[in-house]
């Protein structure tokens, strides 16, 4: 059995090709894991899709042709060339996976380092493969180390004090073009990443007025900001657009929504903060026009980075104990019902053997609870070093338990616990 994980990122993907494999809509996110389960020897799986990432997890039987059929999969599902998939993405196995996944899960390997949306976006990712029957216990044990470790290198390190995020980046980067007190950006979205580019515009002294397809969810958004908030519906977007001058998108739209047919010509110059994936922003190079997507803001990422390089070193090493004790703890539940099925039947031949010492005679009926403790003491020692050298194997746990189960004849569903 082995964890195995094929990662799409910002480090070895366009903005382009991410578009493509995003899988938006949660019909094609569970198509995806149908076509992945159709390979026997993928037992769970879940996908984290997100802006910047498209990571496939997996619980595996074994390895060989895992990469292959998952990477078909996409590339079937997404309309993208295999060989290009292929070629482009990062592949872990075993310990590889695991050190991933802690990385991702404490955003070391984020395009902004140290944001903190991301542990919210693999519960989600859990939470939709399990509802859907996709994942179990060997992946849920992960991610629970997985945000374990996150937790551990929040709190022990200062790579998430004064949070960044994409829509922080984004916010920053509108300082440096425009001078915010007071002026009122257009927010395109209700959900997270809008409300926190919201967040940011307010403290930075700007107004926000927030445009969404539900009305609703835009009312409720702009009610939690406060005064400086108000908002409008969707369908007004193209009056909006040739009034203001900063624009931040981010719905789940899966086709841009900010096209050239929209925009008249104005006396301003107008910005456009693409935050979404699939992009909501599909405008022409035009004078008085500028578009930053997601990948563009990677000049302010790379300050953010340098800032927080120190903080990454020793994170790393958080995640590299993590990791360790992962696998030891992974080996531990591993072998434990061995352990106590090998002694159980330990303790059985142990009892037989008195039994039948006692009715030839050999023994006195008053000496049985001693010799019986005698007994038990002798077979315990026995099996003492034997049983910490087990638990020391880790990765190698499972080949070891199944052998000793066929040597020892071992039922471990019809063993009780030994006190």
């Amino acid at each position: 059995m082995e964890y195995f994980c094929i990662s799409f990122t910002h480090k070895n993907t366009n903005l382009a090709l991410r578009e493509r494999l995003s899988l938006g809509d949660l019909a094609q996110k569970r198509e995806f894991l149908k076509l992945i389960a159709a390979k026997d020897s993928i037992l769970e799986s879940l996908i984290i899709s997100t802006c910047n990432r498209v990571e496939i997890l997996a619980f595996v039987r074994d390895t060989q042709g895992t990469d292959k059929h998952i990477i078909t999969s996409l590339a079937l599902l997404c309309g993208v060339d295999y060989k290009e998939l292929m070629r482009r993405a990062d592949i872990f196995e075993g310990s590889g996976a695991i050190h991933h996944l802690f990385s991702v899960a404490s955003s070391l390997d984020s395009l902004v380092v140290g944001e903190t949306q991301i542990t919210g976006q693999i519960k989600n990712a859990f939470d939709f493969a399990k509802e859907g029957g996709f994942c179990g216990e060997n992946l849920a044990l992960a991610l629970h180390h997985a945000l374990k470790c996150a937790a551990r290198v929040r709190n022990e390190t200062q790579i998430s004090k004064n949070p960044i995020s994409v829509a922080s980046v984004a916010v920053s980067k509108a300082r440096e073009l425009l001078e915010l007190e007071g002026e009122e950006a257009l927010i395109i979205g209700a959900g997270e990443m809008a409300a926190l580019a919201a967040r940011h515009l307010l403290q930075a002294g700007g107004r926000v007025v927030i445009l969404a397809r539900s009305l609703e969810k835009a009312k409720n958004l702009s009610q939690n900001l406060g005064a400086k908030s108000r908002f409008d519906a969707l369908d007004r977007l193209e009056l909006y657009l040739q009034k203001h001058a900063l624009f931040f998108c981010a719905t789940n739209a899966a086709a841009p929504i900010i096209t050239d047919d929209l925009l008249r010509p104005c006396a301003f110059r107008r910005y456009f903060f693409d935050m979404a994936v699939p992009r909501d922003v599909l405008l022409s190079k035009t004078e008085g026009v500028e578009v930053f997507a997601v990948d563009d803001l990677k000049e302010i990422v790379q300050r953010n980075l340098a800032l927080r390089e120190c903080e990454a070193k020793i994170a790393y090493r958080i995640i590299s104990a993590a990791t360790r004790e992962f696998f030891k703890n992974l080996s531990e539940l591993t072998l434990t019902p061995t352990i106590k099925a090998l002694r159980l039947l330990a303790k059985q031949c142990a009892d037989e053997q008195l039994a039948r010492a006692l009715a030839k005679g050999y023994l006195k009926k008053s000496d049985e609870e001693e010799a019986r403790r005698l007994i038990h003491q002798v077979f315990k020692a026995f099996l003492h070093g034997p049983t910490l050298r087990l638990k020391n194997l880790q990765n190698n746990a499972q080949n070891f338990t199944q052998s000793l189960e066929y040597l020892f004849g071992l039922n471990q569903g019809e063993n009780d616990e030994i006190h």
